[in-house]
């Protein structure tokens, strides 16, 4: 799931950067969406770097199954 998250965010930081270029006045008001934009592209980042940290750990993990005769 974390790694579809972080592509996500990734995939919308980048459209905010770079395909979208007029904004609504309200909306450049309030906040800016090139800043919004790459606060979503590092989030988007960390998030794909911990999904595959994650992943990497759980797959190196072992179970050990230990069966008692009574």
């Amino acid at each position: 799931m974390g790694i579809g998250i972080g592509i996500l965010l990734l995939v919308i930081g980048l459209i905010l950067l770079f395909a979208i270029k007029e904004f609504p006045d309200s909306l450049q008001e309030v906040v800016d969406p090139t800043t919004v934009g790459w606060i979503l592209v590092i989030a988007g980042v960390l998030a794909l770097v911990l999904g595959l940290v994650m992943n990497n750990q759980r797959s190196k993990t072992t179970h050990v199954e230990e069966r008692r005769d009574v």
